[in-house]
């Protein structure tokens, strides 16, 4: 089998690589990232078990579609992933995101390729308490630059996969956590944890603190891209993919379990998102995935790596 990963190097695609070339031995895998973020070991200690090829390229000035040729699917990862700071260069993002899904869904339709295409819960922006797939347009209330673009994206694969034929599936994931070599700590979890190890306040909206999101741990993202794989689920459809709706409390008070002298700040500034939603993922689960990850082992793992620094 060859797997074509894009943006291979972040913080899901340096995870993923290893566990799918683990879960099919003797698999090539091309690694493709542009290395704007630099994430030099995500490289290091790749595993024997995979045949891995790296290209520092970007997805949308390179010849994607020459490397095709008997490619058995695409992992789209590429993509500028910081919603909180997307405001300030919505027209950068699109012209990167979007285009880049683009030429990578048109090179597959074009070369008969699968595709796994991420977007993002963030898309929902609604304060229905539980909020599905087969929502209606108006419950689909992006609150950054980030999830209009991913809108964008999840309409032009449709399309293709309607009128083109693309086998493609769109996975709305919820924000990730758990430990990778290309992990960032710019959302949530992650830069909560950061916060609390280094002795630094965590700053919380005063009334954000009892708002729910989803959140999905990596090992579970890991999991559903190899039963996608191996069920063969590229059937054109939307699915949202989460290990757990938690609020902000229960990730604070999860990392105190781990940190006893975190300290939570409220402050009353705006944040981005205002609104409190829960993501139903039964889709999903009834392809017969079972979410197995833990956010309090997510949350312990990140931690122990960072205690070695600030002892």
């Amino acid at each position: 089998m060859k797997i074509i990963i894009t943006g291979a190097l972040g913080h899901i695609g340096s995870y993923v690589s290893r566990y799918l070339s683990n879960q099919y031995p003797g698999t090539e895998i091309i690694m493709i990232d542009n290395m704007m973020t630099q994430r030099f070991p995500s490289l290091f200690n790749l595993p024997e078990s995979g045949k891995f090829r790296f290209l520092e390229a970007d997805v949308i000035k390179m010849d994607i579609r020459s490397l095709l040729g008997k490619a058995d699917l695409v992992i789209h990862l590429a993509a500028i992933t910081d919603a909180a700071g997307s405001f300030d260069k919505a027209e950068e993002l699109e012209a990167n995101n979007y285009h880049a899904t683009r030429k990578v869904a048109e090179a597959c339709v074009a070369e008969g390729a699968r595709l796994i295409t991420l977007s993002s819960t963030s898309v929902y922006g609604t304060q229905n308490l539980v909020v599905a797939e087969d929502c209606s347009p108006e419950e689909l209330k992006p609150q950054s630059p980030y999830a209009v673009t991913k809108l964008k994206e999840e309409e032009l694969v449709t399309e293709l996969c309607n009128r083109n034929g693309l086998k493609a599936v769109i996975c709305r994931f919820g924000t990730i956590f758990g430990t990778s070599p290309g992990m960032r700590f710019h959302t949530a979890v992650n830069k909560f944890c950061w916060q609390a190890v280094m002795g630094q306040p965590i700053t919380v909206w005063r009334t954000a603190y009892d708002q729910k999101r989803p959140y999905l741990d990596l090992t579970d993202a890991s999991r559903a891209f190899s039963h996608i794989i191996r069920n063969d689920i590229f059937d054109g459809r939307i699915y949202n993919v989460l290990t757990i709706n938690a609020t902000v409390r229960q990730i604070v008070e999860t990392i105190r379990e781990f940190v006893p002298t975190l300290d939570v700040q409220f402050v009353d500034n705006k944040i981005m998102n205002q609104l409190s939603y829960e993501v139903s993922c039964e889709r999903f689960k009834d392809t017969g995935f079972i979410f197995k990850g833990d956010l309090s082992k997510g949350i312990g793992e990140t931690i122990q790596l960072l205690k070695h620094a600030n002892r």
